[in-house]
């Protein structure tokens, strides 16, 4: 069988996201899973501020790109502290992490070249380049961890929309 980048970037992704989405628990919604990894407390934290908890462990299906920890130490100091003061900015950025409905990878590799309609009503683009998914400027890290309410797939950056 001949690797087609398809091919390539779903066995990568299928890879990566394997050890995270072993760990899942089906019967957990996607705010007790994120929290239940430990390594979004940034976003919980946010999330809690925004008065998004309660949406997104709602019924959805969501399809969540969440930032790590880690991603939130790239975002300058100040503009966090800027969105800490602005809930409804607050708000935008978060939902520009939100798809309505469940889309796994293999969903997404479809969309190479299209953008996805967020929650906060901005189109994230996707692009798949070299077997890895990027959504906006955000690299997908770990793919399809699936929760009661939908999926979240892990990302390196936070995403800001214009």
């Amino acid at each position: 069988m001949k690797l087609t980048l398809p091919r390539l970037v779903l066995a990568t992704l299928a890879v990566v996201g394997a050890g995270l989405a072993a760990r899942a628990d089906g019967g957990k919604n996607i705010v007790e899973t994120a929290v239940g990894a430990g390594d979004f407390k940034v976003l919980a934290k946010l999330l809690t501020d925004a008065g998004l908890v309660d949406t997104l462990k709602g019924e959805g299906p969501f399809t969540v790109f969440a930032p790590t920890d880690a991603a939130f130490k790239k975002v300058p100091a100040a503009t966090l502290e800027a969105l800490g003061k602005d809930k409804e900015k607050l708000k935008k950025v978060l939902t520009y992490h939100v798809v309505k409905g469940k889309v796994m990878a293999a969903d997404a590799i479809k969309l190479d070249g299209k953008s996805a309609d967020t929650v906060a009503k901005v189109k994230l683009p996707i692009k798949v380049k070299d077997g890895e998914v990027m959504v906006g400027k955000a690299k997908v890290t770990k793919a399809d961890i699936k929760c009661e309410n939908g999926v979240i797939h892990v990302i390196d950056t936070v995403l800001i929309p214009d």
